[in-house]
């Protein structure tokens, strides 16, 4: 048998076993189209995040999916930079993905980025100086959020530094992300 009648009958077969192996290598070609693209348009294999708290609502709730787009293709534009012309999910600048602390084990938290700081400006008026340079962070959400991630437990005194973002958010679908979070 050769490749031409292989591929005609794997292609037409009714045979439960060809069929599945037919189904299998369908799903697998798909899902390799898809990681392909992600790389070329975002820049990662896996580029969406479901979102597991309201730390970001409402301008992102819980089971949301977040495309992401790797730092290595955007600049991060900051609240304080965004302000009156750049509007990213609802408010002035970009949310940004990033390891608290540069933790690769922790999860990462997605935040906007309010303004960077360079190292022994203040973090915030009448904060402390900044260790090193980075960015000041917070949660959208005014109920959760009242302070920055760097006044709390998340990143407490330590501005995210470059190499601890991942990537910036680009675009959301709602809700489709709970199905994700039933397995957490």
């Amino acid at each position: 048998m050769n490749f031409k009648d292989l591929l005609n009958t794997l292609r037409t077969s009714d045979s439960f076993w060809i069929s599945l192996t037919r189904d299998i290598l369908s799903v697998l070609l798909l899902v390799g189209i898809f990681l392909l693209l992600s790389q070329i348009i975002f820049g990662m294999w896996t580029p969406m995040v479901v979102i597991e708290s309201g730390s970001m609502e409402p301008n992102m709730n819980i089971g949301d999916i977040v495309f992401i787009k790797s730092i290595d293709r955007v600049d991060v534009i900051t609240h304080s930079q965004g302000e009156g012309d750049y509007v990213s999910f609802g408010d002035y600048g970009d949310v940004i993905l990033y390891r608290p602390l540069g933790d690769e084990d922790a999860t990462p938290i997605i935040h906007r980025s309010m303004y960077h700081v360079e190292e022994g400006e203040p973090m915030w008026e009448g904060g402390p100086p900044a260790p090193h340079n980075g960015y000041i962070t917070k949660g959208d959400n005014p109920v959760t959020n009242r302070h920055f991630d760097q006044q709390g437990r998340i990143s407490y005194l330590q501005p995210v530094r470059e190499e601890w973002v991942i990537g910036i958010a680009k675009y959301r679908i709602p809700y489709i992300g709970h199905v994700r979070l039933l397995f957490n």
